[in-house]
């Protein structure tokens, strides 16, 4: 099977997707797949194919190192031609997790692991993850919504907006991963300047109570019956978890399994899985839950439909811990997406 494997992208997640994307060449079975190697650079251009095999090649041999290239193609022409069975998109963020890349994988009639094109673009927008959830009945933390427009018709109206939520909170731009543009406010001197920088990289933004909590995190994997990983936890090495505690140092630290008694590792697994159909996702999400200190109520931060996976990636590591090593693990997002694929070519197209 030619497994069309794509990485890099436009996002601030760039260098993360290469060295996912060299894992996932890693861990595939020789015997079972071909890896085509598809790299996009931080401009959105596509790489000739020996390049992207470079970049791949360069990314496994020596794993420290990002590799830094160029592409001059608007699309890989092996996507067009029928050079390839199925897509792998290793894409993090914008323009990869976001619902785009699915939207031309289903253009072009190609299977594809992951969530579908509408889960995709919901998942990476906060104020609509939170909608669908509250309207499942599913607990999030408290937050308003906010857009550019709001905010320039005068500082004190948006204010009297968020007090109701208390302090601190954080400011986040609604669609945009790791971490980048969000702020917390411990005091309402600094909200403005958190919506700025918000709204730097988003015309809207999502105001949200900070909650007293551990964070959480689900691996969840299926299409129709969906199951959930062991938890972990994510103990931030900053003041909350960053950019830089994600990327840039090794402050936070990763706990799988998660220290839960088994009565709360089955609360965040359920919810997870609920948060997980509510969604409408398929064959893989990284559910991300708050457990509260106070109380010791589970909520639903947010929900990540191509989540990480670099050697130190929780969402692999979580599998390994359920019983599913990793190349196990992508067998079976192949088979999802192949399953996926073929029920939908039995859907009449006709009047």
């Amino acid at each position: 099977m030619r497994v069309a494997l794509i990485f890099g992208g436009r996002s601030p997640e760039h260098s993360v997707s290469i060295v996912s994307g060299s894992s996932i060449a890693r861990a595939l079975d020789p015997d079972r797949y071909e890896v085509v190697p598809m790299a996009i650079d931080r401009s959105g251009r596509w790489a000739d194919r020996d390049v992207a095999a470079s970049v791949l090649d360069m990314a496994v041999s020596r794993p420290d190192e990002v590799p830094v290239f160029e592409g001059r193609h608007s699309l890989d022409p092996r996507l067009l031609d029928g050079s390839v069975d199925i897509a792998f998109p290793a894409l993090h963020g914008s323009y990869g997790e976001d619902g785009t890349i699915q939207g031309l994988f289903e253009m072009l009639n190609l299977p594809y692991v992951g969530c579908g094109v509408a889960a995709s673009a919901v998942c990476i927008d906060k104020a609509l993850t939170k909608r669908l959830l509250v309207e499942a009945g599913l607990p999030t933390a408290p937050w308003i919504e906010l857009n550019v427009r709001e905010r320039q018709t005068g500082f004190e109206s948006v204010l009297d907006r968020c007090k109701p939520l208390g302090l601190p909170l954080f400011v986040k731009p609604v669609r945009l991963g790791s971490s980048v543009g969000i702020s917390k406010v411990t005091a309402w001197p600094g909200l403005e300047s958190a919506l700025d920088r918000a709204l730097a990289y988003d015309s809207r933004v999502i105001v949200e109570r900070a909650i007293d909590g551990r964070e959480i995190e689900v691996g969840v994997l299926g299409n129709e019956d969906p199951r959930a990983s062991v938890p972990g936890e994510i103990v931030p090495g900053h003041e909350f978890y960053d950019f830089a505690d994600k990327y840039l140092d090794e402050a936070c630290t990763l706990l799988a399994p998660a220290p839960l008694g088994e009565r709360d590792a089955t609360k965040a697994q359920l919810l997870a899985v609920a948060a997980y159909r509510a969604l409408g996702c398929a064959g893989m999400a990284r559910v991300d839950l708050f457990l509260e200190r106070d109380g010791g109520r589970f909520l639903v931060n947010e929900v990540n439909t191509i989540p990480g996976f670099t050697p130190i990636s929780m969402y692999p590591h979580l599998w390994a811990l359920s019983g599913l090593t990793y190349p196990a693990l992508l067998d079976r997002l192949i088979d999802l997406a192949q399953a996926r694929h073929a029920a939908r070519l039995k859907l009449r197209l006709d009047s």
